[in-house]
């Protein structure tokens, strides 16, 4: 195990958490001047710019043809999103929630999921099926736009409206997240790799980990600031825009064929995903003991993809 991992991981660390606040502040200065609510700007801009890491490992991993890496990357990440990240921000600090990231947001990410398990139940991921994943993205965004709702008027009471400098803010802070996810997997594989883990197991959990890394701490650093849509958001965003535009991408760039032991980690993604939107709506809020079961359950997820290896 080389030090340098070691060192990859520190600076990962550092990265993620400032860019990670920089990164809120900046958001929600932004969708006051754009006249929408922060819930949209957490689904869109803050969701893409945390799911760069997700985008950069996936699509790396199948330009090699390294389907494994690829695939189980995303949905891993998105087990570890509504697991750990959802579950563990919700211990800290309770989660409100609204009708449309209900009803809505969370419809569409049961749509999108259960349309992945389909497509990849054989085992493979095709062209024409990364085409109608990315479409799905697209008629997504276009829903969010026409429906947008106008900012929480707690904001406007806040926050003057967005200069230059904020937008600026924005950029650099999306760098420093996906800068930050790119040392922390590169460290985390290093180090796995040195302890002889396998592809399908290092892609579903070490790099699922460490790509979802920015979402953690951004939806983290929301909820501790009350900027509940943006945390809550940017969660389901996220995990929106890996299933369909960076796993939909990857299949239009490069056909996927995985191994078998993909099954049971999305057909536990599928069951993670009814669960939260369940949770979500009961009380319109996620609570601390809703939370403490979600990370019990990711870990109870990671410790059968271990024993599968």
């Amino acid at each position: 195990m080389q030090i340098i991992h070691i060192v990859y991981v520190a600076i990962a660390i550092a990265l993620l958490w400032k860019g990670a606040d920089l990164l809120v502040e900046s958001a929600v200065k932004i969708a006051f001047t754009l006249g929408i609510s922060q819930l949209v700007i957490g689904l869109t801009v803050v969701a893409l710019g945390t799911s760069a890491p997700e985008f950069v490992v996936t699509i790396n991993a199948a330009l090699r043809g390294q389907s494994n890496i690829s695939v189980s990357n995303i949905i891993g990440s998105n087990i570890f999103n509504l697991g750990f990240i959802l579950g563990g921000v919700a211990i800290v600090q309770t989660i409100r929630t609204n009708k449309k990231l209900v009803w809505r947001d969370g419809m569409v990410l049961i749509a999108a999921t259960t349309t992945i398990l389909f497509f990849l139940w054989d085992l493979k991921l095709t062209r024409i099926e990364g085409i109608i994943l990315f479409c799905g993205l697209i008629a997504y965004i276009l829903l969010l736009f026409f429906q947008r709702e106008a900012p929480e008027s707690e904001t406007e009471t806040e926050f003057a409206t967005a200069g230059l400098k904020d937008y600026g803010l924005l950029l650099t802070s999306m760098v420093m997240v996906v800068l930050g996810g790119h040392f922390l997997v590169e460290g985390a594989v290093g180090i796995a790799h040195a302890l002889g883990i396998s592809d399908w197991i290092i892609g579903v959990t070490i790099v699922a980990a460490g790509t979802s890394a920015p979402e953690f701490v951004t939806s983290l650093m929301a909820a501790i600031k009350g900027r509940h849509g943006i945390s809550a958001g940017n969660l389901i965003g996220s995990d929106l825009f890996n299933l369909l535009g960076v796993l939909g991408l990857a299949g239009i760039i490069r056909p996927m064929t995985i191994t078998p032991h993909a099954h049971s980690s999305i057909i536990m993604l599928v069951g993670m995903v009814l669960i939260v939107v369940i949770m979500l709506r009961t009380g319109w809020k996620l609570s601390r003991a809703e939370g403490g079961f979600l990370v019990g359950a990711n870990l109870l997820r990671w410790i059968m993809d271990y024993t599968m290896k």
